[in-house]
């Protein structure tokens, strides 16, 4: 039986929701490592540490996180970092060696997380049905479900379509009407009109589907597939672009939840 500092917990994905997991982890005193593939396609990320694969580092709150390799894991937390590793597969667990094993990635299906991979596996969202796949599931639709820890079972089904926010779903979300390298004309953060110009792919311009702020947009230079998820459009006041999501959070709470209660079942700590 093993201290929670000294208890590894790898997170595959490093988005804005796994970002919310990722601090409640480190606050409790997990050391977390962040498994991240080589071109990050979250929108959201100024309050992403996955964008650390881009610009070698990111800091979301008070928390830093750094690009690194697995065999430097160790002096990244040695100095109260988090360590980003570009591993979609995984390979990186067999060294790093994880107590608990995350899955945040959030596709909306299994990319290959296994109770094989750790101890303790949770997944979020759809995708994964508990206990075969993964020791817990979270469930990540809103509503009054939001953040149930299910041990037996599945998660709500995705329902293809955004949450309501205020009267607002589908026209929240922009995706790419092509395929084709996406260029800025305008930033996160920025208040945007109807119809402009938010950003080109292949110089075809995207318009804004709403007046409101550019809350997430894919970062500049990525190569896009029609129908990818590009850009969020937040028609209320007031957006903070800048801090973890109320929803990120409850789904950090929840997953916090699972690692002590499931950990302790299996004697981690």
């Amino acid at each position: 039986m093993g201290k929670i500092t000294e208890t590894i917990v790898a997170v595959r994905g490093g988005g804005d929701l796994a970002t919310g997991v990722i601090q409640k982890l480190v606050r409790a005193g997990f050391k977390v490592a962040v498994l991240e593939t080589a071109e990050p396609l979250m929108i959201r990320r100024t309050v992403a540490l996955g964008t650390a694969v881009i610009n070698q580092s990111a800091t979301v709150e008070d928390m830093t996180a750094v690009l690194a390799n697995p065999a430097a894991a160790g002096d990244v937390w040695a100095k109260g970092q988090v360590p980003v590793l570009v591993d979609p597969e995984g390979l990186s667990l067999q060294l790093l060696q994880p107590q608990i094993v995350v899955d945040a990635i959030l596709a909306k299906k299994n990319l290959g997380t296994t109770k094989a991979m750790a101890p303790v596996t949770i997944a979020l969202g759809p995708g994964f049905n508990a206990p075969s796949d993964v020791d817990v599931v979270i469930e990540t639709m809103r509503g009054h479900s939001l953040g149930k820890l299910i041990f037996n079972g599945s998660s709500l089904p995705n329902t293809g379509t955004p949450g309501l926010i205020e009267g607002k779903d589908k026209e929240r979300v922009i995706h790419a009407p092509a395929s084709g390298i996406v260029i800025h004309k305008r930033a996160i953060g920025d208040q945007v009109a109807e119809g402009e110009i938010l950003f080109t792919i292949d110089e075809q311009p995207v318009r804004s589907t709403l007046s409101g702020t550019l809350r997430g947009l894919i970062a500049e230079g990525t190569k896009v597939a029609a129908g990818l998820k590009v850009a969020d459009i937040d028609h209320r006041s007031h957006v903070d672009c800048w801090s973890i999501s109320d929803k990120a959070r409850a789904l950090g709470g929840a997953v916090l939840e699972a690692a002590l209660f499931v950990g302790r079942q299996k004697k981690l700590f």
